[in-house]
């Protein structure tokens, strides 16, 4: 994989991955087994690959596609939320399942931490036949939504347009999405599949998981020896970007006062892919990476901001 393909820049950006509605649940204090947590609750769009679409349009993107699919029951709903963010959505509607759903339980207290509880519905049915090669015209960059291979026709899917990618040398990132799914998945299975990848954007838990290793610096140091790129997001602590074994560099966190943590990453990566389009080398493309998820935290729900809704 030479330094092009790896750091490439001009082009649309094409994003796989997951469109699902997310229910998010602000409860202050533990949640009361048995009976009533008082809470404030809003219905929003998200879903991992639909998030990073919309951060990298709001940070500068011009072009930005998303293929995914969703059921009947929100498509329409979906792709104009899409729109009105600047993406440009390609969205196969299932005719059984209904379109994914995740129902964020947000705790309102300083940390703002997130537990999701997740139905996956029509969002992790896409196959391939649901690919054409035609869809990589004009991409400078393909992103896939970890979550993808989480299933046997998502996963297939991925590996149908990772190989399509390739042929045409356009570079592949993947954030793993979920360190519960990857536990479930089996690391050997994803390390497996990122040989093939140029861009790996782990969460330091999800770098920690697939290495074995306790600290996240040599965790991303050892993975930048399978992937050429891979750029450890670390919440508070910032990035670590590390290209090619030759040892990480910490990008400083922006300080934020966090509301809702949903999202946070997605932005990060959307942020990141965008700014590598134009021309933007790895550190400086974290530093913005970590200005969005300095946005994202101070924002109910896991988009940016949107014309006709509130953050």
């Amino acid at each position: 994989m030479d330094q092009e393909v790896t750091t490439g820049r001009d082009g649309a950006l094409l994003v796989v991955g997951d469109v699902v509605t997310d229910v998010v649940a602000r409860h202050q204090g533990p949640l009361a087994a048995g009976t009533d947590t008082a809470a404030s609750i809003r219905t929003l769009p998200g879903g991992a690959g639909a998030n990073v679409a919309c951060w990298a349009a709001h940070a500068g993107c011009a072009d930005v596609r998303l293929l995914g699919r969703v059921g009947a029951d929100a498509a329409a709903w979906h792709e104009r939320e899409l729109i009105a963010a600047g993406v440009r959505p390609r969205l196969v509607i299932d005719p059984t399942a209904a379109t994914g759903t995740v129902i964020c339980l947000v705790d309102a207290g300083a940390a703002a931490e997130r537990t999701f509880l997740t139905d996956s519905g029509a969002s992790l049915r896409l196959e391939p036949a649901d690919w054409s090669d035609a869809l990589l015209d004009g991409v400078g960059r393909l992103h896939l939504s970890g979550y993808l291979l989480f299933t046997e026709p998502s996963r297939e899917l991925a590996r149908t347009a990772l190989a399509a990618a390739r042929a045409r040398g356009v570079p592949v990132s993947l954030d793993p999405a979920s360190a519960g799914f990857l536990v479930r998945l089996g690391v050997d299975r994803f390390l497996a599949f990122a040989e093939g990848l140029d861009v790996l954007l782990p969460s330091r838990d999800e770098a920690c998981l697939l290495t074995g290793l306790p600290d996240p610096v040599d965790a991303a140091d050892k993975l930048s020896r399978l992937v050429p790129l891979v750029v450890t997001k670390a919440g508070a602590d910032g990035a670590l970007v590390a290209r090619s074994g030759s040892g990480p560099v910490r990008v400083p966190a922006v300080p934020a006062a966090p509301r809702d943590t949903t999202g946070a990453g997605d932005a990060f990566t959307g942020a990141f892919l965008a700014a590598l389009l134009t021309g933007a080398d790895p550190e400086e493309a974290a530093a913005r990476g970590c200005r969005a998820g300095a946005e994202a935290v101070e924002r109910l729900g896991a988009r940016p901001p949107c014309p006709g809704r509130d953050g």
